[in-house]
């Protein structure tokens, strides 16, 4: 049986890592893997390609972006880009993945748009912008300035809530992974 896609956006500090993890390591029914993107920048540490990362050159991605083959890409940095390539989608969908992404926003509207009822959509949502800051500022990771940034784009990136077919509000953890495994059981048997 052909996969799905399943694809989660957040703004930082909001704990959507924390809850896909937790999807993909205690729920293994679900046979949730993540989706495999392409970078240009080095591989790190024991990083091998096609595991982690395909690993391109600018020059590359430049080529493949220009052949219309990513469902969606970015430039972070100069020649420093990251994307999903549609072919790797549809291999892991046609291995009977379902296919998870971690993704911007505007990453997230892109891919929802591409497969429409075979992609669920949730945003992962805190309780508001003042507790996001708190746990920014708890994990001590930060520096002011930094944490300034995340929350400036925390703000842009609630302003797309609405265009995600689910809403999760992450106030308690526990009650976030419930809904959030709720929603994705529903989707994966009615959607066959």
């Amino acid at each position: 049986m052909k996969g799905k896609l399943i694809i989660f956006s957040a703004p930082s500090g909001t704990g959507k890592s924390t809850i896909i993890n937790w999807l993909m390591q205690e729920h293994p029914t679900l046979n949730m893997a993540f989706s495999i993107s392409c970078t240009s920048r080095a591989p790190r540490g024991a990083e091998r390609n096609g595991v982690e990362y395909f690993f391109l050159t600018p020059d590359e991605f430049r080529s493949r972006i220009e052949a219309g083959e990513f469902l969606e890409y970015e430039e972070v940095y100069t020649d420093r880009f990251y994307g999903t390539l549609k072919s790797q989608v549809e291999h892991q969908c046609d291995e009977g993945q379902n296919v998870v992404f971690d993704v911007d926003v505007k990453g997230g509207c892109n891919i929802k748009q591409h497969y429409g009822d075979r992609a669920l959509s949730i945003f992962i949502m805190p309780p508001s912008v003042a507790e996001l800051r708190r746990r920014l500022e708890s994990r001590a990771t930060d520096a002011p300035e930094v944490i300034d940034q995340r929350i400036a784009r925390a703000e842009f990136e609630i302003s797309f809530a609405d265009k995600f077919d689910k809403v999760v509000v992450n106030d308690d953890l526990e009650k976030a992974k419930k809904e959030v495994l709720g929603i994705i059981k529903e989707f994966l048997i009615s959607n066959p």
